[in-house]
């Protein structure tokens, strides 16, 4: 027989009876069992993907360190014997001559002190790459043979590198003459 429970509390037959001891706690229990609540795994996705993908990287760490299926190669660099302008005529050898004796002249008489150390460095390194310029158009003249574009650079390279040493040596010699006025400037306060 079904009752509505609103009838019943108008009715006023439901009684204001308490709950007896301990009621609240039988009921978690009960439930408990019915429904037990799941242990939670040790390892959740995000640690086990954070494992695999440490996996997959030493895996690929091994496997680039351990390649042996790589063939060792070996280089072997023998001098390459260029031609010089020397080589293409004699009027050209006597060009290239009293360039690089020149170069070597300007560069025999710079005075490396501290006070001009960064200065001259800059322009070595400068130097340094026009060097390695020619040594390439030299190889160039040697494997293409002699033309005007290869003889004009190389001759242009030379001028270059002489020039190059004309403006440190006009440089040092401001820089010194700047370094003698100042001497004479705090000797004289």
């Amino acid at each position: 027989m079904a009752r509505d429970i609103k009838s019943l509390f108008k009715d006023d037959k439901v009684s204001n009876e308490k709950m007896p001891k301990n009621h609240q706690d039988r009921f978690l229990e009960k439930l408990d069992k019915a429904f037990p609540e799941k242990q939670k795994s040790k390892f959740n996705w995000l640690q086990i993907a954070a494992s695999v993908v440490l996996l997959l990287g030493l895996s690929f760490g091994a496997y680039h360190y351990l390649d042996i299926e790589k063939p060792i190669e070996v280089v072997t660099t023998q001098p390459v014997e260029t031609k010089t302008l020397g080589d293409v005529s004699p009027g050209l050898k006597k060009v290239e001559d009293y360039y690089l004796a020149s170069i070597n002249l300007e560069l025999s008489k710079m005075e490396y002190t501290p006070e001009n150390k960064d200065v001259i460095d800059g322009y070595l390194l400068q130097l340094d790459e026009l060097n390695k310029e020619y040594q390439s158009l030299s190889v160039e003249l040697t494997e293409s043979g002699p033309s005007e574009l290869t003889v004009n650079a190389l001759i242009d390279n030379l001028k270059f590198r002489l020039n190059l040493l004309y403006r440190l040596r006009s440089q040092l010699s401001t820089l010194q003459t700047s370094e003698d006025n100042l001497e004479e400037v705090k000797q004289s306060i």
